[in-house]
């Protein structure tokens, strides 16, 4: 095997050296690691013999972080969400729900402070305090809060319109009556009187007058 012969090496690297441009030298100076020590000392002299300044390479910026994966959408999270079944207004009536909820196995919750239980409530019964439970446990509730009788309750009550009778024809009690028109009382003139309606049975033909109220049977 040849032996190397140092001062021979540093004079070929310098004569090398010496005909690249200076891009090549500077950016082989950055990168001392990849040089033998004969090839790194003959580059500094080159270098120091141009004259050229050498800055250090500047680091590459920091790779951005990976974002993490999003979240999976909670499947149960509709099942968790909190409905309203009804409002107390009293303590008494809060225990009986809480008694019937309990006896169901159904957690539930009262007021804004979301209470588990009617010591925890601290909400004025004066003012009406919710109870919640969550949506899966609806059906459940609903038959509890069947034997569920309040005795304060003051929320308002829905006003229900009267039924509408259907006129019925009093020859054949189809239902299929037609409204003609009105027919004014024969001592309209002398006697300020209501009208009477003129109606037709589409099914049999019967033709009647009357009132316009319609009476139960």
């Amino acid at each position: 095997m040849e032996k190397l012969d140092p001062a021979g090496e540093f004079l070929r690297m310098s004569e090398h050296y010496r005909h690249i441009t200076d891009g090549e030298l500077v950016a082989l100076a950055r990168k001392p690691s990849e040089l033998t020590p004969i090839a790194q000392e003959a580059l500094a002299n080159e270098i120091s013999e141009r004259k050229l300044n050498v800055q250090p390479e500047e680091p590459p910026p920091p790779a951005e972080p990976t974002p993490p994966d999003p979240a999976p959408p909670d499947p149960y999270e509709g099942d968790r969400q909190l409905v309203t079944i009804c409002t107390v207004w009293s303590m008494s009536d809060a225990m009986q729900v809480q008694s019937l909820l309990d006896a169901a196995g159904i957690p539930f919750f009262m007021g804004p402070e979301k209470a588990t239980g009617v010591d925890g409530v601290t909400s004025n019964f004066a003012d009406g305090v919710s109870v919640q439970i969550m949506n899966i446990g609806l059906p459940w509730a609903r038959r509890a809060m069947q034997d569920y009788v309040p005795h304060d309750d003051k929320s308002p009550q829905e006003e229900r319109e009267p039924e509408e009778v259907p006129v019925q024809c009093p020859a054949c009690h189809s239902e299929e009556v037609v409204f003609e028109e009105l027919v004014p009382s024969p001592d309209a003139a002398v006697k300020p009187s209501l009208p009477k309606y003129k109606w037709m049975c589409d099914s049999c033909g019967h033709e009647w007058e009357d009132d316009g109220i319609v009476r139960d049977k």
